[in-house]
C-alpha cells in the first residue's frame, strides 16, 4: 500500500509528464499552451497541492541533514495529520487512543526468549494458554506509536542511569523494559536484594546502568509491627521524603516514578510529627481521609523535595500515572479474579471510576511541579499517562497463572504478565526519552 507521500510523488510526475512538449510540433492555440503551462508549473512549485501528512512536502523538494530528517521523522509521530498549515499542526497526544489488532502479533519476545522474567509475570510458565491478549497495540487517535526499538533505546540512553521509584509495578515496568533491552545486549547483573526490591544491571557495550528502587510510598512509611511480624497499618510522614531513593537520584539520569496500590490501606497520617488523622481507621476524635489526601501529598512532597534539589539538575524526572487492578466479583482476598483474555473497548471503561480520579490527582500535582521547575529552569518533567490504555486491559493480568505456593487460591490482578501489554509502556517511554533528547540538543 502506497504511503500519502508516494501517492504524492506518482501524481507529481504523472502531471509533470503531462506537460505538452513544444519541441514535437503538436499544434496547440496559445490559449491553450499558457494554461497547460500553469497547470504544470502548480503541480512543480505549490506548497500544498493536495492534502499531505506533516512535513512530507519539505521531504520531497529538499535535502535535509541527518539531524533535520530525524527531527521530520519524529514530527510524523507527534504531529496531527492535517491539511492546515505547519505552523497550526497540533501536538499529537500519545496517551489518548484505543487498542487495534497486530495481524503479526505485538510482542518483541516470549517466555524463553527473555530469561530474566520474573516467575510471578511468568504467565505461560504457569498455565495461561490463551495468547489474544498479546495481538494488541495502542494507537494514538492523531499519529502512529512506533515499536519499540531496544537499539534505539540503548543509544538515547547510552552512558546514563535510570531507575524506576515506586513499588512492585514500577518493578514490573523494569522488568519489562529488561526483557526488551536483552534483545539487543546481554546485561550484567550488578546487585540484587535479599527480597528482589532493588536491583542493578548494567549494559557494557552501552555504558547504560537500569535500576529498580523500592518505595511503597515515596514518602515515609513505617509499618507497625505486632508481636514481631507486619501488621499492614502504616504510620506514614506526608513532609519527609524516603531517603532510598532521594539518595541516589543525584546520581541518576532518569527518575520514573510512580506509586498508588499501598495507599489503599489502614494509614495514621503525620506532618511535623504531629498526627493529621487517618485512612481506613474509624477512630473517634481522629479525622478521617480518603485515599485521595496521603496520595496527593505524597507526590507533592516528593516533587518539591527534586525541584529543591541543586545536585539533581540533570535528571529528568518521569511521572508513570496510576496503573490499574482489575479485580472482578471481588476483591484480592474475597475471590475477586481476571480471566477475560481480550481488551476493554473505550465505551466499556468507567471514567469516573477511584482509579482515574487518583490519575487525575497524580495530574495535578506533576502540572504544578513542571510548572515550578520550568521557572527555576533547572529541572525537567516528562509525563507516562498509562492510566486510560490500561484502564482498557483486564486481560493482561497474571491472574491465577503466577504461581504462587504460599497465596494458593489468590490471583494476581494488578500486576501485568510478560511478555502483555506493560511493554507498551517502554514505546511511550521511548518516544518521551527522544523527544526530551532532541530538545536538550536544540533541534
Amino acid at each position: 500500500m502506497k504511503t500519502s507521500s508516494t501517492l504524492f510523488k506518482d501524481k507529481f510526475h504523472n502531471h509533470r509528464e503531462t506537460c505538452p512538449n513544444v519541441g514535437k510540433g503538436v499544434p496547440f492555440v496559445l490559449t491553450s499552451l499558457l494554461m497547460a503551462s500553469i497547470f504544470c508549473m502548480f503541480f512543480l512549485y505549490a506548497p500544498n497541492p493536495m492534502t499531505l501528512m506533516p512535513n512530507q512536502g519539505s521531504d520531497i523538494f529538499e535535502n535535509h541533514s541527518q539531524k533535520q530528517q530525524q527531527v521530520e521523522e519524529h514530527n510524523k509521530t507527534t504531529k496531527v495529520s492535517s491539511s492546515k498549515p505547519q505552523k497550526e499542526q497540533k501536538t499529537c497526544d500519545l496517551f489518548k487512543g484505543h487498542w487495534l489488532p497486530s495481524l503479526g502479533g505485538s510482542s518483541y519476545y516470549t517466555n524463553s526468549s527473555c530469561t530474566t522474567i520474573p516467575d510471578s509475570k511468568n504467565c505461560f510458565k504457569h498455565g495461561r494458554k490463551d495468547t489474544n491478549f498479546l495481538n494488541w497495540k495502542w494507537k494514538p487517535e492523531q499519529c502512529e506509536l512506533p515499536r519499540f526499538d531496544s537499539r534505539t533505546f540503548l543509544h538515547v540512553v547510552q552512558g546514563k542511569k535510570m531507575a524506576f521509584i515506586g513499588d512492585s509495578v514500577a518493578r514490573n515496568h523494569m522488568e519489562s523494559l529488561l526483557c526488551l533491552l536483552s534483545q539487543e545486549e546481554t546485561p550484567k547483573d550488578i546487585y540484587k536484594d535479599s527480597e528482589d526490591r532493588y536491583g542493578t544491571w548494567y549494559f557494557p557495550n552501552h555504558d547504560f546502568t537500569l535500576m529498580i528502587v523500592w518505595s511503597r510510598f515515596l514518602i515515609v512509611g513505617e509499618e507497625r509491627m505486632e508481636n514481631g511480624t507486619g501488621s499492614s497499618i502504616f504510620h506514614l510522614h506526608l513532609d519527609k521524603v524516603d531517603e532510598d531513593w532521594a539518595k541516589v537520584l543525584p546520581d541518576l539520569d532518569y527518575a520514573i516514578i510512580s506509586a498508588g496500590h499501598w495507599f489503599f490501606r489502614m494509614m495514621y497520617l503525620y506532618e511535623a510529627e504531629k498526627q493529621l488523622g487517618c485512612v481506613y481507621c474509624n477512630q473517634k476524635n481522629v479525622t478521617d481521609y480518603n485515599i485521595d489526601f496521603p496520595f496527593r501529598v505524597a507526590f507533592r512532597t516528593a516533587f518539591r523535595y527534586i525541584n529543591s534539589c541543586k545536585e539533581c539538575r540533570r535528571t529528568l524526572t518521569v511521572l508513570r500515572t496510576f496503573a490499574p487492578a482489575h479485580f472482578e466479583n471481588g476483591f484480592w482476598n474475597t475471590g475477586g479474579h481476571c480471566n477475560r483474555t481480550g481488551p476493554k473497548s473505550e465505551g466499556e471503561v468507567d471514567f469516573g471510576s477511584f482509579d482515574w480520579q487518583l490519575r487525575n490527582v497524580q495530574m495535578e500535582e506533576f502540572e504544578r511541579a513542571r510548572n515550578e521547575g520550568m521557572k527555576e529552569g533547572h529541572h525537567r518533567f516528562e509525563l507516562l499517562d498509562v492510566t486510560k490504555a490500561m484502564l482498557m486491559r483486564p486481560d493482561g493480568h497474571p491472574g491465577e497463572h503466577w504461581g504462587n505456593k504460599w497465596m494458593k487460591g489468590y490471583n494476581d490482578c494488578t500486576h501485568w504478565c510478560l511478555p502483555g501489554p506493560v511493554d507498551m509502556w517502554s514505546e511511550l517511554l521511548l518516544a518521551v526519552l527522544k523527544r526530551d533528547a532532541e530538545m536538550s540538543s536544540g533541534l
